[in-house]
């Protein structure tokens, strides 16, 4: 029997990384591909600790359901957080807890996007963003990007000579899968833009605590004189994944349409997981916490850059980022990162190809390094065998 599915359906595909990360559940598997945290580091035992805590002093209320917008206590944190570190001046009520920052993206989707609708964004981007926004019928137009950020020249060039423009997402910290951090000049530039075509801006901040060197900058909402920029952040990468707590802030007006959606995609998030993090924020220094995964994500950092360096051909260009989980790799034209992949993949090496993170254009000589999951050894070895494989694929070419 042959169904009728939505139209929407022919244009969703299968997360290219969840595909990789089915490969990679193989023990002896180096993997560079998912955005994973190193599980060593996760808080077990205080996490234990505190769960019990809440289920004994507030067990029932732990157990119950909870308010779309989220456990209050956790809002005022995060509010609170914003405030210090990026510039911001918000209170709970800016704040939506949402599944994950992932969700923030499927939320902004159902509240900005009708069929045909356009989303400016960086190039190349966050994939599992271009399928969050794909799925509501959208088109993208990429805006290229440099060391210092998106081109603002170019931005509002297009902002200026497009119709239907509905929405900006920007990843300015760290951003996946590049990297690269934006400047403070064009996150006020973008700010100023957003106000000048009244376009929104879906700030996604999931890296930004993840700082190795250098200094922390402003938000790009920190410069939002109008209130059309709203922040997506998230637990996952500070504290531990599986939780799948993260959170949008905007404009009370804005979170207000937020909450109206998400009630009709799960009503709340997982009121015990909320309530056993902000126990653990009042009990357990963060910034502690933090600066454990600062320290090993560093060194980690330092490896595969010296490993790139040593073992890739001369001619490629990587990253060298300032922060996060993530540095990007730029093989010479001509060369597929698939068919890398595809002769790593038979030496239990794994990584993500370039291609998927360009909505519109694959660039296919380009591939992504997540180098915060693996143990130092495991980076070089892979990293070495990644290079070998390059060499050897150039030498059969020529």
């Amino acid at each position: 029997m042959k169904l009728n599915f939505a139209k929407r359906m022919s244009s969703i595909k299968a997360s290219e990384i969840r595909e990789i990360l089915k490969v990679t559940e193989q023990e002896d598997v180096i993997s560079f591909a998912g955005g994973l945290p190193a599980p060593e580091l996760f808080p077990i035992e205080e996490i234990n600790e505190v769960n019990q805590i809440v289920l004994k002093e507030a067990g029932t209320k732990a157990l119950q359901y909870t308010t779309t917008e989220g456990y209050a206590p956790l809002r005022e944190w995060i509010a609170k957080r914003m405030n210090e570190r990026l510039g911001t001046l918000l209170d709970k009520d800016n704040i939506l807890i949402t599944h994950g920052s992932q969700q923030g993206l499927d939320l902004s989707g159902k509240v900005f996007l009708d069929e045909g609708d356009v989303v400016l964004c960086e190039s190349p981007t966050y994939l599992a963003a271009i399928s969050a926004f794909k799925s509501y019928g959208c088109n993208f137009i990429e805006i290229p990007t440099d060391e210092h950020g998106m081109d603002m020249n170019i931005l509002e060039d297009v902002l200026s000579h497009t119709g239907n423009i509905k929405l900006i997402y920007v990843i300015p910290t760290f951003q996946n899968p590049t990297g690269k951090t934006w400047n403070l000049e064009r996150r006020r530039k973008l700010a100023e833009l957003s106000a000048q075509y009244n376009v929104p801006v879906i700030e996604d901040n999931p890296y930004g605590e993840l700082r190795f060197e250098g200094e922390t900058l402003p938000s790009v909402k920190s410069f939002d004189a109008v209130g059309n920029i709203l922040c997506t952040g998230s637990f996952s990468k500070i504290f531990c994944p599986g939780f799948r707590i993260g959170w949008i802030a905007g404009d009370k007006d804005i979170i207000r349409k937020y909450v109206l959606v998400k009630q009709g995609t799960d009503l709340q998030c997982n009121t015990i997981a909320q309530m056993v993090i902000a126990e653990y924020l009042k009990r357990y220094d963060i910034d502690k916490h933090i600066g454990k995964i600062v320290e090993v994500y560093r060194k980690r950092r330092d490896v595969a850059v010296k490993c790139i360096e040593c073992y890739f051909p001369e001619g490629i260009k990587f990253t060298h980022p300032e922060g996060g989980l993530f540095t990007w790799i730029e093989l010479p034209e001509g060369i597929s990162a698939r068919d890398i992949l595809e002769k790593c993949l038979e030496k239990k090496i794994a990584f993500v190809p370039g291609g998927s993170f360009y909505p519109n254009e694959n660039k296919e000589n380009t591939f992504r390094i997540n180098y915060s999951n693996m143990p130092e050894e495991k980076i070089k070895k892979g990293l070495q065998i990644i290079g070998e494989v390059i060499q050897e694929y150039i030498h059969e070419i020529k």
